[in-house]
């Protein structure tokens, strides 16, 4: 009897021990099929809209909208596939990268260390907070005339732009971040002992990083539509300067091109950072798709 009820009670521990794994398998293939549908849905649009593109444009429908004067898609694959073979096309899109990565890259640093004080320092908060709040508002692209008069080189001032265009996001994103931590962790790591420094280092910086990443991926976005813009203004090598001059000798299919190729390096860039934020706060909860 004794025996019996000792082996239907390991019975059931195995039972017990087994079932999570088989739940956590059917989880795992849920979530499984449920991303491949998302990335098939995704597709299915993105070849929608070329599909729709090609037929309006092939078609030369002029219905209020005139797609009979634009490129259609196989003119704009035909030009996109002789650009690849242009060293020129690879000078721009590595003179954009270099820009992007140095404005936005200063911008991060600075604006994540300037939020934290405005954050933390009442001081700070009354004599930068106003001149923060008046500078904020101004269109970074609006600064070219003085990035011009300001800098001795395009170049310095482009990436000036780039960087007025993306620090505004980050060092708000932050500085809320900072203003939204609960006071209680700092108040029980001080009553523990625990230095300004600890405190900074255990609670302010872990704490704001999802607000930090917020503002990054914002300003990953502003960056790129400013940079684009002041390599038109002003520049002399990037995509936006070779998109502009295509439009000015009324080569459309190239300045498509320059349109796809910016959506890409845009695109990528912000999965980067995206990507960065998901890997650094994966200790975060998550909450799981059903």
């Amino acid at each position: 009897m004794t025996a019996s009820r000792s082996v239907t009670l390991r019975g059931a521990g195995t039972a017990a021990l087994v079932a999570p794994a088989v739940a956590d398998d059917e989880t795992t293939g849920t979530r499984g099929s449920s991303t491949w549908r998302t990335r098939a849905l995704q597709v299915a649009s993105v070849a929608a809209a070329i599909g729709l593109w090609q037929l309006l444009t092939a078609n030369n429908v002029r219905w209020w909208l005139r797609f009979d004067t634009l490129p259609t898609v196989t003119e704009i694959i035909r030009e996109f596939g002789k650009q690849l073979q242009s060293d020129q096309f690879y000078v721009d899109v590595g003179q954009s990268l270099i820009r992007i990565l140095t404005g936005f890259g200063l911008a991060a640093v600075v604006g994540v260390l300037a939020g934290i004080v405005l954050g933390r320092s009442g001081l700070f908060a009354a004599v930068l907070g106003p001149l923060t709040e008046l500078a904020r508002p101004i269109p970074a692209i609006a600064l070219v005339p003085v990035a011009i008069l300001l800098f001795p080189s395009d170049e310095s001032g482009i990436v000036f732009i780039t960087f007025m265009a993306s620090l505004f996001p980050v060092l708000v994103s932050t500085r809320h971040a900072v203003r939204a931590l609960p006071t209680i962790w700092e108040d029980a790591l001080r009553t523990l002992g625990a230095s300004r420094t600890d405190v900074l280092v255990r609670v302010v910086f872990p704490g704001i990083l999802p607000g930090v990443f917020s503002g990054l991926s914002v300003g990953m976005g502003v960056a790129w539509i400013c940079l684009i813009s002041a390599e038109m203004i002003s520049g002399r090598l990037g995509i936006g300067y070779r998109t502009w001059q295509a439009y000015t000798i009324v080569d459309y299919p190239a300045v498509f091109v320059g349109m796809i190729t910016i959506g890409i390096l845009g695109f990528g860039t912000s999965g980067i950072v995206e990507l960065a934020g998901r890997r650094i706060t994966r200790w975060l909860p998550r909450e799981v798709a059903e």
